[in-house]
């Protein structure tokens, strides 16, 4: 071979890989975006707590896996309600999971969708969720944009806290005290 045809066929293996290249880079382009939002905390207030986000700037076809963190003190039974709204059929947001998991990733429960006509309601319910970290995760698509989704999670404890024993006491004393002083 001389060395002519040597750096031809150098000169064609160089196309060929530029062009491979370059035909993988914009494959890539074609699948969907991950847009997901990072961990947010929800703050579980008196038994509630809410989230929700509006996606915009962003393609149809793109994906979602949304987090949601909170703690639980004590032990609770747990719900997590989840609406979105689409203004026209097809539009909006796709929502196909609603799902309960601990912080270290094992899946508790997953979430039912209830309704899926224009507006999506999902749910998840369980009972006897143990003191620890949870996230709720919101997956989905986005058909087109803006999307939007709320939702709300609602704790109620299993197992009553030691002061609503005090009262409990506290107010049997009481009473007990009340019917003494009546008898007397």
């Amino acid at each position: 071979m001389t060395s002519k045809e040597h750096g031809m066929t150098k000169t064609k293996k160089f196309a060929a890989s530029l062009a491979l290249a370059c035909a993988a880079f914009t494959t890539q382009a074609v699948y969907a975006a991950d847009v997901s939002n990072g961990p947010a905390a929800v703050e579980i207030a008196d038994g509630a707590g809410f989230f929700g986000r509006l996606i915009q700037d962003v393609t149809a076809g793109d994906t979602f896996a949304d987090h949601y963190t909170f703690t639980l003190s004590s032990a609770t039974d747990f719900t997590a309600s989840l609406f979105s709204y689409s203004f026209q059929p097809g539009t909006g947001l796709d929502i196909t999971g609603l799902d309960l998991y601990r912080s270290d990733g094992t899946l508790v429960t997953k979430g039912a969708a209830l309704i899926d006509d224009g507006i999506q309601q999902w749910q998840l319910t369980t009972t006897g969720l143990s003191a620890a970290s949870y996230y709720v995760q919101v997956s989905g698509n986005v058909l087109s944009q803006p999307g939007i989704y709320s939702g709300s999670v609602a704790t109620v404890s299993a197992v009553p806290e030691p002061a609503t024993y005090g009262m409990l006491l506290g107010g049997l004393a009481l009473v007990g005290a009340i019917a003494r002083r009546r008898k007397s």
